[in-house]
């Protein structure tokens, strides 16, 4: 007892010790954020912040959002996970290359099946009455996939969950919306997405979906915890887990006699839905908000060149982790959308989701409607060129209007997978196509 006590004691000096040293780290790389030197890879042409105390103040609190993940130690893998990571990581890549799935990533991508069984119950928060639904997800890693045994062993994360705000009477069109890392709680949910506003303003019908290891499918202590941590394995095994539970709530509202069915995402939920337009067929449109491209240029533009090289001499080879997430990236999936029924809006001074990763997803997505607001990452709620995208890609009114018009132009199989299409509008700060 005595020394289950000391070990205690022991661990939490030590924890006490890494958080002290955190902590005093943290001007430094702040300072260097704010000077310029981190965070801002840029794109010839990409659209340039305009200086102003208003951009200074939302810049100021993507930084403070960064300061806490840094601090809290959120954002890094213990020395414990650090050899087994790297025996992963080559295993896995010898694995996909064998398989093929570098070369086509999208054979690494099963279809789920149909989605027959869900749980519904009625819910509340604050003062907005949802249904909370909840289905066994059947995801499983590929048979030999490195961290395959640990991911099944997640068991809060078995189960998919999803917020639904429904109209009464005929069938309306679905948003389904994908939340960003840290959200996953109805009432957090709700605020980011304006889901009040989606609902009655726009007339939709709504389905707030929980990605892996958020909300009440946590595996840490926080919302979101192990998922942007550094184990890049896992955080594999959750992008190809979250498109899949996202394809069998997609296929579900289709089922329950959905007119069309939108994808909405924001920061990270923006990059789930990016790689589910490449590989969902049933999609009407898709809206990539803040998005995040790629996982691996998070991870540079967010710590010193110098620590990035320290990283990778204790095992996080990043040109390796880079291929090996090719399987999950949307830069490397071509969408099944044409470019009239993809949207992206991004930030000109997002310091969490560099603006070159919404500029490498809009030429990747061959420059669809893009609509540019001098802000941050977080500052999104409150920008208008955020709210007119929004109301033109995602209007009840012209989704099927858009779908009715396409439908008759084609087969009775191909009808019951007609688009929505929606003429591009130019806007302030759009870069040119040319």
């Amino acid at each position: 007892m005595l020394a289950t006590g000391g070990n205690r004691l022991v661990r939490g000096v030590g924890g006490g010790l890494e958080l002290s040293l955190r902590a005093a780290a943290l001007p430094w790389m702040l300072g260097l954020r704010w000077a310029g030197s981190l965070g801002r890879p840029s794109r010839r042409g990409m659209p340039q912040p305009v200086r102003s105390l208003s951009l200074a103040l939302k810049v100021a609190a993507d930084e403070l959002f960064f300061a806490t993940e840094l601090v809290s130690g959120a954002l890094s893998v213990g020395r414990a996970d650090r050899r087994r990571l790297a025996r992963e990581i080559d295993a896995a890549h010898v694995l996909f290359e064998r398989r093929g799935w570098l070369a086509r990533p999208e054979s690494f991508h099963r279809t789920p099946p149909r989605l027959a069984e869900v749980a519904l119950r009625d819910a509340r928060g604050g003062r907005r009455s949802y249904q909370h639904l909840s289905f066994t997800s059947g995801f499983a890693p590929h048979d030999g996939e490195p961290g395959r045994a640990r991911w099944l062993g997640y068991a809060p994360n078995r189960t998919a969950h999803a917020w639904l705000l429904r109209h009464a009477g005929a069938p309306r069109p679905w948003v389904v919306c994908v939340p960003g890392f840290r959200m996953g709680r109805p009432a957090v949910d709700f605020a980011g997405f304006r889901a009040g506003w989606l609902h009655e303003e726009l007339g939709l019908n709504v389905a707030i979906a929980v990605l892996p290891f958020h909300g009440p499918r946590r595996v840490g202590r926080r919302s979101g915890d192990g998922y942007l941590s550094g184990d890049f394995i896992d955080t594999l095994h959750a992008q190809a887990q979250a498109v899949w539970d996202l394809r069998r709530l997609v296929g579900w509202l289709r089922h329950e006699g959905a007119p069309a069915v939108g994808a909405y995402g924001v920061s990270l939920g923006a990059y789930t839905v990016s790689l589910l337009a490449a590989l969902e067929p049933e999609l009407d449109c898709a809206v990539a908000g803040i998005p995040a491209s790629c996982f691996v240029g998070l991870a540079r533009t967010s710590v010193p060149p110098g620590l990035v090289a320290l990283a990778e001499r204790f095992g996080f080879p990043f040109a390796r982790i880079e291929a090996l997430l090719r399987v999950v990236s949307p830069l490397a999936l071509q969408p099944q959308l044409p470019r009239e029924r993809c949207f992206i809006y991004a930030a000109t001074a997002d310091r969490l989701a560099p603006p070159s990763q919404a500029w490498d997803l809009w030429l990747h997505w061959n420059r669809p409607r893009v609509a540019w607001y001098h802000g941050s990452h977080v500052s999104f709620l409150f920008e208008p060129e955020v709210r007119a995208l929004l109301r033109e890609a995602l209007g009840a009114d012209g989704m099927l209007r858009a779908r009715a018009a396409t439908a008759t132009l084609r087969a009775p199989r191909a009808a019951s997978r007609a688009r929505l299409s929606l003429a591009a509008v130019p806007r302030p700060l759009a870069p040119t196509s040319s």
